[in-house]
């Protein structure tokens, strides 16, 4: 049975059939953008992640969000009427993943630090979704996620933050701090462990950022793009009910600032468009999902566009405090810097094919940014999983991506990635995740600036 159009497109972790197809009543997604699987016959995660996943969609995305299960939501909207309508529905949920890892990392990227021995990372994220349906039908449900950490989501904890009204005949409109239709109907290279390669989340352990541009939501690292590698940022999406599989979806974001911030806030995140911000956000996203015989079909496409506000900004004099700069316990004059004012696109493709207990797929993305003077990206993932007899699933895939002009003299720089591992289903909620990750980043036009990195890893995940 192929998954609702209408369930969660971006999370850590989703439910899935025997052919590691979405189910339609439960899924989650992480910090990152990613998702992972709650107990079920199959815990192959579909590709809209890593993640922020683990909200990355990566492989379908990193871990990022899970949704209730035993309460059949989905995109924080009951999929199921309540015993009574006009009844509020208090539900929550939430994930929480932890990672031990043996770390080897090397090239001149990594030089003046120790990132060798072992390595933690946790994360995880507490949902609210309250809803009521109403005798007319239409479901109206509030979508809040706090993080487990500090530091993450917005300035406060809040990551996504928005409001949901959906019917079987009306479609779904969210409202507020969530990533674009775009987005949410991508799919990627198929998996089943939690260290996402579709995804920043690597760099947790290997500091690729210290060599790439490393861009959040961008191509040079993940298929599941945003126009200007905006993310959760004040939106309006519409999607379209299921016509046999197929769904529409259409997105439109003023600008790209602010994460589950006030319109009225302190510094104008929200409606206040400055020099150099990206305005106008549009996205539009496609996905179609369905069984023929005993094969399962998913595909996914998105293009997004924008304009960068372009003009000259000047920057007051301040004295610096900062014990870690090298101006620090002086006055940093005023400096005056100009944009390029041009339109940006991103788009992508994606596919699985699930053939029993097998099921591969891969996608491809492209974030055009020339037109404001910034740095373009492309990138694609492979791969594929095997659902074994028992409590057992297997993945093997890859991630490669470029930044184009981006490196020393404007040579082009790569990032490259393959994972594979094995989960194992320990009981409702729970998984244990064991996997090899290989990842480097390497600028071509400098011998000098490269770092890579393996990893040898282990991870409980738990749903709820």
């Amino acid at each position: 049975m192929p998954f609702s159009a209408l369930s969660e497109k971006c999370v850590c972790s989703k439910c899935h059939n025997k052919r590691n197809i979405e189910a339609k009543v439960c899924g989650f997604v992480d910090s990152w953008g990613v998702f992972a699987p709650f107990h079920h016959s199959s815990r192959v995660h579909s590709g809209a992640a890593e993640m922020k996943l683990s909200c990355l969609y990566e492989e379908g995305h990193p871990l990022k969000k899970h949704l209730l299960s035993t309460s059949a939501i989905a995109l924080g909207v009951v999929a199921a009427a309540p015993a009574s309508a006009q009844d509020w529905d208090l539900d929550w949920g939430g994930y929480f993943s932890s990672h031990i890892a043996i770390v080897d990392v090397s090239g001149n990227g990594a030089s003046g630090t120790d990132y060798d021995g072992i390595g933690f990372l946790n994360t995880g994220e507490i949902i609210f979704s309250p809803s009521v349906t109403l005798d007319n039908g239409l479901t109206f449900g509030v979508n809040v996620q706090m993080e487990a950490q500090n530091g993450g989501g917005g300035s406060d904890g809040i990551d996504e933050s928005y409001m949901t009204i959906s019917g079987d005949s009306f479609g779904q409109l969210i409202i507020g701090s969530e990533n674009s239709a775009g987005y949410k109907s991508m799919v990627g290279a198929p998996g089943v462990t939690s260290m996402y390669i579709n995804s920043p989340s690597i760099s947790a352990f290997i500091p690729l950022s210290s060599v790439l541009p490393f861009s959040f939501r961008d191509a040079g690292v993940s298929s599941y793009t945003e126009v200007g590698g905006n993310n959760d940022v004040p939106r309006l999406t519409y999607f379209t009910p299921s016509f046999n599989g197929f769904q529409a979806g259409v997105s439109y974001a003023r600008n790209n600032r602010g994460n589950a911030t006030q319109g009225f806030d302190a510094n104008g995140a929200v409606n206040n468009t400055r020099i150099g911000d990206v305005e106008d956000i549009f996205d539009l996203g496609m996905s179609y999902n369905q069984t023929f015989g005993t094969v399962d079909v998913s595909l996914g496409a998105r293009w997004g566009t924008g304009s960068v506000k372009g003009g000259t900004s000047t920057t007051a004099a301040f004295f610096d405090t900062d014990p870690t700069s090298a101006t620090v316990g002086t006055v940093v004059p005023a400096a005056t810097s100009t944009t390029t004012s041009g339109d940006i696109t991103t788009w992508g493709i994606g596919a699985q094919l699930g053939f029993g207990a097998v099921t591969v797929g891969g996608s491809y993305a492209e974030n055009n940014n020339n037109d404001a003077g910034n740095t373009s990206s492309t990138g694609w993932s492979f791969g594929g999983t095997y659902d074994a007899a028992g409590p057992w699933a297997f993945e093997l895939l890859t991630y490669q991506g470029e930044y184009k002009s981006s490196g020393t003299g404007g040579a082009d720089e790569e990032y490259e990635a393959y994972r594979l591992g094995a989960s194992r289903d320990l009981g409702p909620g729970v998984d244990w995740d064991i996997y090899y990750v290989y990842a480097s980043g390497e600028d071509k036009g400098s011998s000098a600036n490269d770092v890579d990195g393996n990893i040898i890893g282990t991870a409980i995940n738990l749903s709820f």
